[in-house]
This record gives C-alpha cells, structure tokens and sequence, in this order.
C-alpha cells in the first residue's frame, strides 16, 4: 500500500477522544453527515466479536449508514495488541485517503491513540509459557503481590500500572523476562512520528456529576437492553473464561462473577457503574494531559456547532497546503 505522504505532504486525520459514555460515537456520525469522512475505531473491547451490547458497539443500522473500520476483528479466547492495532489503524486510515476521505479514529482507548501517534519500540512477542507461568504465580500469590515485584524491577513501569492491572503487569514482567530490561526503559526506545496532520478533538465535561449520571443510565439500558443475556452467551460456548483479555473488560468482568453466583444482581450492577466510573477518571487523565487537543464539553447544546467548526478551519488549511503545492 502506498505512503499517503509520498507526496510530500501530510495528509489530513482526526482524532476524537473522550471517556466513555460521553457521546463520542454519536458526534462521529454526525460529523460524517457533512464531512467527507471514514470512522476507524479506537477501542480495546469493540476489536472482539460478540462483545456488543456492553461494549456499546455502534448497533447495525448505525453502522449500515456510517461503518466503522476495526470492528469484530478477534474472536474473544485471542489477544489483540497496541502493536496490532498500529498495523490495523495505518491500513484503514490509508484506505480512507486513497477512497478520498478523511480517517477519523474515534474511541477511548488512549494506549492505542498514544500507539499510532508516537509509536511503539520493538518488543519481543508474547510467550504463551512465560504468560501462563506469571498467571498461575497470580492465581497463588496475588496481581498486586505481582505489581509489588514489578515495582522492584521496573518502578517506572510501576507508577503507571494499577496493582489490579492484571494484564498489563503481566506483560511488563514478561518483557522483563524475556529481554533483561525495564518495559519502561524500552518504551523510550526509537519511535517514529505519525506521517499525518492531526487534529485532536477531546471530550472533557465540564460538569463531571453529569458524566457520573450518564455512565449509570446508560448501564442500566445496556442491562434493559439484554447484557447479561450476552454474557450468557458467551459463557455457554465453553471455551471462555475470565481471565481473558476480552473478559476483563469493564462490565463484562462484573458480569462474569454475578453470573458465577459470586454476587447479587443489585451489587453486580452497583460494581459495574462504579468501575466504568473509575474508567473515565483514568480516561479523563489522560485526556487532560494531551498535548495540542482541542477541549469540547460533550455536554453543551452547541458540540457538533463547534467541533464542526475546527473540522472545516483544519480541513481548509489542508486543501490549501495541497493547492500551494501543485503551483
């Protein structure tokens, strides 16, 4: 496939951010309304097929009037990584531009944003041995007995890292292992820049109670909806279980264990609120730390006005730098 900047110019691409349940998918569709553009998603539940309603998948008649590329590419017993989704993401957003459209990747996945936008060092591939001796360590000792050891051999990597991160501590102290070195000290290794003109929108309420509000109604529709019946489902084939990256997922966790008889439907629901509201607060740190991103309140009546509005201004310069190019 052809580098969209062979030309010398750097061809235009968006990215819209924001924490879950703020209305991301919803303003990306409507941008695509009137702008000439293809959504590519950036999240770490939406890769998996069968994972729908509580992962908030845009359902099948949003995505027949505006697909989504990255949708349902793993089966949920596979992994699926940053490095993966560098490789997925450059292929769609080249796509995009030699359709004549503009790529908008779209999600809250911030890892993956981080990913394409700076790039990742060469890591070694997962060892399926290694990964299931840290497991089973885990499953006697304790993630955050793990995280404690990992906080000893990479304290960088620690700070990062939440104790109950299961999989993330367990790829850190597999990196160790396998090359001898800190994953903090590799991450700063060779990075290499993103080769497209990017325009960030973030989505950061000002009212955080609202978001609160949202997160916990849009459960309660997803539970409206049939979740637990997707869980169902998805226990009833045999080959899952929750140890799996597609399983820890915010949600689908809590449900696995409610469904395990470990918890009452009232607590099993309270948990899940609260953990999708954990995730927007690490969502929102995130966010507030990215440089050269362009705040809107997912909340105000004139969001797609405004949002709209930078779109237009930075499209037009891209056209222009195009024109001046071909004079």
């Amino acid at each position: 496939m052809s580098d969209p900047a062979s030309n010398g110019l750097l061809p235009p691409a968006v990215f819209l951010m924001g924490p879950t349940a703020s209305g991301k998918t919803a303003l990306a569709c409507a941008l695509a309304e009137t702008f000439p553009l293809a959504l590519i998603s950036v999240d770490s539940a939406l890769v998996y097929r069968g994972l729908d309603i509580g992962a908030a998948k845009p359902d099948v008649t949003v995505r027949a009037r505006h697909p989504h590329a990255l949708l349902d590419l793993r089966d949920p017993t596979q992994n699926y990584s940053a490095a993966e989704f560098c490789n997925d993401a450059l292929a769609a957003m080249s796509t995009a531009h030699a359709a004549g459209r503009v790529p908008l990747l779209v999600g809250g996945t911030g890892l993956y944003f981080r990913a394409l936008e700076q790039g990742l060092s060469p890591l070694p591939a997962a060892d399926a041995a290694l990964r299931a001796r840290i497991a089973a360590e885990a499953a006697v000792l304790g993630w955050p007995a793990l995280h404690q050891r990992l906080a000893a051999r990479d304290p960088a990597a620690a700070l990062r890292i939440r104790p109950a991160d299961a999989q993330r501590i367990q790829r850190a102290l597999e990196v160790i292992e396998l090359t001898g070195q800190p994953l903090s000290a590799q991450q700063r290794g060779a990075c290499r820049a993103l080769p497209w003109r990017v325009l960030k929108l973030a989505l950061i309420p000002h009212d955080r109670e609202r978001l609160r509000q949202r997160i916990a109604l849009r459960f309660d529709a997803m539970l409206a909806a049939g979740f637990l019946d997707e869980v169902r489902g998805l226990r009833a084939r045999g080959d899952l279980h929750a140890g799996l990256p597609a399983l820890r997922a915010v949600g689908y966790r809590q449900a696995w264990t409610h469904l395990d008889g470990t918890t009452d439907f009232e607590s099993f629901r309270l948990q899940a609120i609260h953990a999708s509201r954990q995730l927007a607060k690490r969502q929102l740190t995130w966010l507030r730390a990215e440089r050269g991103a362009h705040v809107l309140d997912p909340f105000v009546p004139d969001l797609q006005a405004g949002a709209s509005a930078l779109l237009r201004t930075f499209l037009a310069g891209a056209d222009h730098g195009a024109a001046t190019a071909l004079r």
